[in-house]
């Protein structure tokens, strides 16, 4: 969940979001959501979005807000049904090179399609003084480091301890070089995998920012950052 100067932006919601997001602390009001985005048409991205629009807009009794999807999203096996989908004010597709203006003076952009074997986007976000970048699931691509270049927050999607042939998601390698090219001010190691849980994620990410010289944070369920930190 981003907050955008007071815009609020929910990625991906998979499965249990909606009641992790109530039981929070402080808990996430579900009405104050402004828009919704989905990377990619797998479950554990998705499984959720259909109840996060039914209580962002009140069970459609209040139409607002937005949803941003892959169009296989929303497609023949849709994410998010067309019954939800008209309780929200607008549905967009994403795709490469697109622009998104979200709020005054803040916009997202999706600069490539990941490889994921479904279609699939990152995405950055552009604020007056800061920019952010979350790279989601995929495969390693050498396009990755200059689709986000220039952020200051980088958040990579770290599922894998080791890589694995055929597995289309990042490992811990491929985050250290992501970190090492891109050198953000921050970095942030999520979506991580039951190697990477193992292997104990707060002592990887002290490696990490001993080895780039950029501190890097395992992310934790409930936890919280503030922008104006970094």
């Amino acid at each position: 969940m981003w907050n955008l100067n007071g815009f609020y932006l929910w990625v991906d919601p998979g499965p249990g979001a909606l009641v992790r997001a109530l039981e929070n602390t402080p808990s996430i009001a579900p009405a104050g959501v402004d828009a919704l985005y989905l990377s990619h048409n797998h479950l554990d991205h998705t499984c959720d979005a259909n109840v996060v629009i039914e209580a962002m807009t009140n069970g459609g009794d209040n139409k607002r807000g937005s949803l941003l999807a892959p169009a296989d999203a929303l497609g023949n096996e849709p994410a998010v049904s067309s019954y939800t989908r008209a309780f929200v004010n607008s549905v967009e597709t994403l795709g490469v090179g697109k622009s998104f203006s979200l709020a005054s003076n803040v916009s997202l952009h999706t600069p490539l399609a990941h490889h994921h074997g479904v279609e699939t986007y990152g995405y950055r976000i552009h604020l007056p003084n800061i920019k952010v970048a979350h790279i989601v699931d995929t495969l390693w691509m050498d396009s990755l480091c200059d689709a986000y270049a220039g952020v200051d927050v980088l958040i990579i999607n770290t599922t894998l301890l080791d890589a694995r042939l055929n597995v289309l998601h990042l490992s811990i390698k491929d985050a250290e070089r992501l970190i090492v090219t891109i050198r953000p001010r921050i970095a942030f190691l999520t979506h991580l995998g039951k190697k990477m849980l193992e292997a104990d994620p707060m002592k990887l990410a002290k490696q990490l920012t001993e080895k780039t010289g950029v501190t890097t944070i395992a992310a934790q369920d409930g936890m919280l950052f503030d922008l104006s930190q970094i």
